[in-house]
């Protein structure tokens, strides 16, 4: 007789087939008790507005599509619009004034803001309306002289819907100041920087960076006072204009039918919030590319094979070196100093970096290296001395012993020969990895948008990303989103190239695939300066080696003598302590 094979030695019998289970999720009666609850609200209230007849249903529908009241809805609809419009945008040339450097623009722009929001709303609509009392004609001229160019007599220029499209956008305006103002303060201040950096006009900056980042905080509060201008409209009526509420008084002050033709504007009022509302939904959408998952949308290039690896590795793709042409250009440092309040960052700073050379600046945290970089693309603006690039000034222009800031305009041309990579990558989150790329040499090289993608493609194809061209920057690991910064950098075909710690927001993991595009960078013949406190890749790309401390320069030379052979104790104790 056999033995069953599950009791031989070293035999294991299989397994039992698991029996099915059925799962019961747990129980909430409180849930349960709160929707009877509330859906027996819902069905007593539904019940006392249907079923009781002094509601007056039957006036409401012959009321409700009747032409004085439509008449009175498209007034409603056309101030609505107006007041939005022009509200809107005079609130955003107030909130741009605010923010901006010049004190009296900022001055004038909050003294509006505070003498608007103070008046009520009916007043002003009153005061509009009276104004042909206080000024018989409204005049321009030049001030105090009798020359005039234009004059009208006020009544007949500023009749009640002029008054009342007044009212509500100077009103508006003023509330709408602060939503935008509170949305452009919302946006990081590292994208102001990496859009400085590229040289984009100040305008760009503002349109295609700033404000559609601004959008996601500006939006909800902005419906929330279009939805409120919307009823405001209602307070027109004290100028006896016939928009909706004051169509519907002036009906149920003949019928006395007031609380059917009450709910016919309320019903009215309701379709348009609604309106509104789905609109809001759709637009903040809109404004939220890049923050949401979203379905991979299928794309509109030419198809590429991804790059083998994770890694950038020289070798599993074209070499990005070629893509620069290798025209670098020198950079000098003239006895710059930069001061912060009462703290001094740099002193008597002197450097020379030659033309295609690396220079690496370490040194410990504090030390003004970024400061530094800051200096040479004129980000920041020294306080003493001055910075070349390629023999001309950056940021000045010198008439003898004076230097003289030059325009916004001509320092953006400038600082696009001067590409940075931030150590927080910067890039714009709005935009997927090809539109970041396409953005600086459309705006500030005049290339076609065809042009342009193609040597974007080119480029996600040279640091291995080809197939992440499409993806937004919060799709992408911190290796990808420092590589497509370096691309960004580099569609400028910039003369020098500034890294400021390209690799310390990244997990040690990842530090390998931005490090390899660098070193291939390092090949290029451009100038690159880096600060970076990985010690080993400086020993391996530096041509020049800066050591800084307290804002001075404390030792500089070729590699092998900086980490082998220091000459400054404090060279030699930091080296110590990081190696």
């Amino acid at each position: 007789m056999s033995t069953p094979s599950s009791t031989l030695p070293g035999i294991v019998a299989p397994a039992t087939p698991s029996p099915a289970l059925r799962i019961v999720p747990a129980r909430h009666p409180l849930q349960l008790a709160g929707t009877v609850v509330a859906l027996a609200l819902i069905l007593f209230g539904l019940q006392s507005v249907l079923g009781n007849p002094r509601w007056g249903w039957g006036t409401f529908a012959e009321w409700f599509f009747a032409r004085p009241v439509l008449e009175g809805l498209a007034r409603t609809l056309w101030l609505t619009a107006l007041g939005t419009a022009l509200g809107f945008g005079l609130g955003t040339v107030l909130a741009l004034a605010r923010v901006s450097g010049s004190p009296l623009l900022a001055a004038v722009s909050w003294g509006y803001v505070w003498l608007f929001r103070s008046i009520p709303l009916l007043v002003l609509l009153l005061l509009l309306n009276n104004l042909g009392y206080l000024y018989s004609t409204i005049a321009l001229g030049v001030p105090f002289t009798s020359i005039t160019l234009f004059s009208y007599p006020t009544t007949q220029l500023i009749g009640v819907f002029t008054a009342a499209v007044l009212g509500l956008t100077l009103n508006q305006a003023a509330f709408s100041a602060e939503v935008i103002r509170g949305g452009i303060l919302s946006v990081d201040h590292g994208q102001y920087e990496a859009s400085a950096a590229l040289g984009l006009p100040r305008g760009r900056q503002i349109r295609r960076i700033i404000l559609p980042q601004a959008m996601r905080s500006i939006l909800p509060a902005a419906f929330n006072d279009v939805i409120g201008l919307a009823k405001s409209t209602s307070v027109v009526y004290v100028l006896a204009l016939p928009e909706l509420f004051y169509t519907v008084q002036v009906i149920y002050r003949r019928n006395l039918e007031v609380v059917p033709l009450l709910m016919v504007a309320t019903v009215w009022y309701l379709v348009i919030l609604t309106v509104l509302s789905l609109a809001q939904h759709r637009i903040e959408r809109r404004f939220a590319r890049g923050q949401l998952q979203r379905e991979r949308t299928v794309s509109k290039l030419p198809p590429r094979a991804p790059a083998a690896g994770s890694a950038a590795r020289a070798g599993s793709r074209p070499s990005i070196a070629p893509v620069l042409q290798g025209n670098g250009a020198t950079v000098s440092l003239q006895g710059v100093g930069k001061v912060f309040g009462d703290q001094a960052v740099l002193e008597d700073v002197h450097l020379e970096v030659s033309a295609g050379s690396v220079t690496v600046l370490i040194g410990p945290s504090g030390a003004g290296k970024s400061t530094l970089l800051r200096l040479i693309n004129h980000l920041e603006r020294a306080d003493q001395g001055f910075v070349t690039v390629g023999g001309q000034l950056v940021g000045y222009r010198r008439e003898g012993d004076t230097l003289y800031e030059l325009p916004e305009g001509e320092i953006r041309r400038r600082r696009a020969d001067v590409g940075m990579v931030f150590q927080g990558f910067n890039l714009f989150p709005h935009l997927t990895a090809l539109e970041n790329i396409v953005e600086a040499p459309i705006a500030v090289r005049g290339l076609t948008r065809a042009h342009a993608e193609q040597q974007a493609c080119d480029l996600l194809e040279r640091i291995g990303l080809a197939d992440k061209a499409h993806a937004y920057p919060r799709e992408l690991s911190g290796g990808q989103q420092q590589r497509i910064a370096i691309a960004r950098a580099l569609a400028l075909q910039p003369k020098v190239l500034l890294f400021d710690e390209p690799t310390s927001a990244l997990d040690p993991e990842l530090v390998a695939e931005v490090l390899s595009v660098i070193e291939e960078l390092a090949r290029s013949g451009t100038t690159l300066v880096i600060v970076t406190h990985e010690l080993g890749f400086a020993r391996r790309v530096a041509d020049h080696v800066v050591m800084m401390d307290q804002g001075r320069v404390v030792e500089q030379g070729p590699p092998e003598v900086v980490f082998d052979r220091p000459r400054q104790p404090r060279t030699a104790e930091f080296l110590a302590k990081t190696l």
